[in-house]
């Protein structure tokens, strides 16, 4: 073969993502985070990104954050502005399905590729320092005698936290549909809320709120895990009599339009990212769990999903 047919012949390839890893450029990633910096999703985006430039499978990486509807406003930007890019990379969850489901966005998800589920991190209850109440039990005790009284704050409608405090209504005999849930539009504002206790409890990914555990503003009274978490001395709360476990699971889409060899190499990007040092120290530092599931099976899992959350939130009276 001729020299300049070769070259033709390999960027044809590189063009259409059919090369290896090894064999191609690394990519100039546009990284969709659908939400405001400091939450769950911000922190997600960021270290993986930072996994896709330590793995060399990218070159650089940029970030764009429209937060807003449980990640639906930047869903309709991704949608609409990425069509066909096989380097763009939108972070969700289950926070987004949640929110769909609630808000009935113009965009549907599907318009998008799935590409990898990531991690899944359970949630943790908190009270501000503050707080005439130090356990669950007074949280519940209340929340029994005057749903409308007990304030839950967290991130959007539909999110998990909202969905878990729905489920703890019902499982301790309280109206779920009074429940008076306080939606930020992203951690940062979460937090902020119940450090100024403005809010009677709050939940959230136990990542976003260690810090301030630690430092004892907020006193964590509950995790949505099946067990504790590893190293973290708080009660689940089935331990407490209250059987309700609920993970808040992130992943990536790509755009709308990309072909099939271009979904490949842009999942195969994702999952080297992953093997990096860099993604196993952020799992480490962010207590995230590892939940790496990707193509057919991915996409299957977000439309079971949606249809369990759909029952649960039909059943709580949220939808």
């Amino acid at each position: 073969m001729r020299r300049d047919t070769f070259l033709k012949s390999l960027a044809a390839l590189a063009a259409a993502g059919a090369l290896p890893l090894s064999a191609r450029a690394a990519a100039n990633v546009k990284m969709m985070i659908p939400a405001n910096p400091g939450g769950g999703w911000d922190t997600t985006g960021r270290a993986l990104g930072k996994a896709l430039n330590d793995a060399k499978v990218a070159d650089t990486v940029t970030y764009d954050n429209k937060g807003g509807a449980a990640g639906a406003l930047g869903l309709a930007q991704f949608v609409n502005g990425s069509k066909g890019d096989a380097n763009a990379l939108m972070v969700m969850g289950s926070v987004m399905l949640g929110g769909i489901i609630t808000g009935k966005p113009p965009v549907k998800l599907e318009q998008a590729t799935p590409i990898a589920r990531l991690t899944t991190e359970y949630n943790v209850f908190v009270l501000p320092s503050n707080s005439p109440f130090k356990t669950m039990a007074d949280v519940v005790a209340q929340l029994k005698k005057d749903p409308g009284s007990v304030k839950w704050g967290g991130g959007s409608r539909g999110s998990t936290e909202h969905i878990a405090a729905a489920m703890i209504a019902q499982k301790v005999g309280a109206d779920p549909s009074k429940i008076n849930y306080v939606a930020f539009r992203g951690g940062g504002e979460a937090t902020a809320a119940i450090l100024g206790g403005n809010v009677t409890i709050g939940g959230s990914g136990y990542s976003e709120f260690a810090e301030y555990i630690a430092a004892g503003k907020m006193k964590a009274i509950a995790v949505t895990s099946a067990k504790r978490l590893p190293g973290i001395d708080v009660p689940t709360l089935k331990e407490q009599g209250i059987d309700v476990e609920i993970g808040n699971w992130r992943g990536v889409y790509g755009a709308p339009g990309i072909s099939v060899e271009q979904r490949k190499a842009l999942t195969d990007m994702v999952l080297a990212a992953m093997k990096s040092a860099s993604w196993a120290e952020s799992l480490k530092k962010n207590e995230w769990t590892p939940a790496v599931l990707s193509g057919d099976a991915f996409a299957k899992f977000v439309d079971d999903d949606f249809a369990s959350l759909r029952a649960i939130m039909t059943k709580s009276g949220m939808v």
